[in-house]
């Protein structure tokens, strides 16, 4: 793709990086045919061709974001199957951070808009809070209808979404679990921020597969959201804020006895942990640390799947319905390596159809695009029932939350069922009545 910005323009490294992004593109729409939007609604500008030409535009100009630009770029769950299909090796992750950081700085949305978004930057990065207002929402749950009809559908949808009842106290940080038996190596943990009080399950499955392998686990104080939910909504400076705070977290312990990984449950925030060095790159304090730390990052099923043998016990020989998050599968490149750690403990894994294309959870996206999520989702579900699967399994708990609120099948996360088939309990999902 010809560019035509000003010397003045790429003096900016963004702009310099968007402009090599943009040049990468050839235009071929193989993007097109693996892009959800553009799937279900057929336009072009909801596609990420279409996307790159409005971003080129909008950055080219050098002026702020116009409401239709807006409504297409929101409109992006950020999935990026498009870089899997790519054959020019676009970087379209980095362009579309970049067009709404541009937005953010640029446009000013309606006031509800404003209103939504300012809580969920503010209240999901933080477990107490997250904790609280997820409790205002149970009780306020009902009101979602009167909200629906009142044309503000972010809102119904928050309210929808509320988890029933009052969450659980987040584990704080700030701990190391001893590795069982002989000790094979030292890992750090992110416990992360939603998931911390959502599922807490999730990291204590973790936590004893990791231990009862032998590996001590080291979750250090100051760790904490990565970021991943703040970035994708172009609030560059908490998305920065807390790269920075989980590299200094972990400084001590890479540089003290060391770490041989850094292990992520929730996929999306690996994607974004191991981008710390390029979101850092120009940050002279932290670029280098940032790097370190990114190039430690691994899911953890990407981890466990690299240990070789397991301590396996009898389990069911269960049916798995295996659905790839977006933020593995394409973010990460991360594809085998669950579905072959669950082979191995007995479990029969099955892909799902149309496994490229996202749940329509998204991070913030059902809350935020609540249409086009509840459409993706319901896709979704249908393509796994027809599996007939004894249980549903997600590598990041947006798609388990997304999954789980429109199917009885028990929704569980790949840990829990490794967990499971190596001595700890059942997952909790089991025991739920669907």
């Amino acid at each position: 793709m010809r560019t035509e910005f000003s010397l003045a323009q790429l003096a900016d490294p963004a702009i310099k990086e968007a402009d090599a992004i943009l040049r990468a593109c050839v235009h071929c729409g193989f993007c097109t045919a693996t892009c959800p939007t553009y799937v279900l609604l057929g336009d072009e500008l909801d596609s990420p061709r279409g996307r790159i030409y409005l971003i080129k535009d909008m950055l080219e100009g050098g002026r702020p974001a116009a409401a239709e630009e807006v409504k297409h770029l929101d409109r992006c769950l950020s999935c990026l199957s498009c870089m899997t299909t790519c054959p020019s090796g676009v970087h379209y992750m980095h362009l579309v951070d970049h067009a709404r950081a541009h937005v953010e700085k640029t446009y000013r949305r309606p006031w509800h808009q404003r209103l939504v978004r300012a809580l969920l930057a503010r209240a999901i990065p933080d477990p107490n809070l997250f904790r609280m207002v997820s409790a205002a929402g149970a009780f306020t749950k009902p009101l979602a209808p009167l909200f629906a009809r009142l044309g503000l559908p972010q809102i119904a949808a928050m309210l929808r979404l509320a988890p029933h009842g009052l969450l659980p106290k987040p584990t704080p940080s700030g701990r190391v679990v001893a590795a069982e038996g002989v000790r094979r190596g030292r890992v750090g943990l992110l416990s992360g921020c939603v998931q911390r009080v959502l599922a807490p399950g999730i990291n204590e499955a973790t936590v004893r597969v990791l231990t009862r392998h032998g590996f001590d686990v080291v979750m250090p104080a100051g760790e904490g959201c990565c970021g991943s939910v703040t970035h994708h909504m172009g609030d560059e400076h908490r998305a920065l804020a807390a790269a920075r705070a989980n590299v200094t977290a972990f400084a001590a312990e890479l540089d003290g006895a060391g770490l041989d990984a850094i292990v992520s449950t929730a996929s999306g925030c690996g994607t974004t942990m191991k981008d710390y060095g390029f979101m850092l790159r120009a940050d002279p304090e932290f670029a280098e640390p940032a790097a370190r730390f990114a190039a430690k990052v691994r899911d953890v099923g990407e981890f466990i799947a690299g240990l070789g043998a397991l301590k396996r016990v009898p389990t069911p020989p269960l049916t798995v319905a295996y659905q790839a998050p977006c933020s593995l599968q394409h973010g990460q490149k991360v594809v085998r390596q669950p579905k072959e750690m669950l082979a191995r403990l007995g479990f029969v894994v099955r892909d799902v159809p149309e496994g490229h294309l996202c749940c329509g959870s998204a991070g913030t996206y059902n809350i935020l695009q609540p249409e086009l999520s509840g459409r993706l989702r319901d896709r979704k579900i249908a393509h796994l029932e027809a599996l007939e699967p004894d249980v549903i399994a997600a590598g990041n708990v947006g798609c388990m939350a997304q999954i789980g609120s429109a199917t009885a099948i028990p929704v569980v996360h790949p840990v829990e069922l490794v967990d499971w088939a190596t001595g700890g309990p059942e997952p909790a999902a089991f025991e739920q009545p669907g």
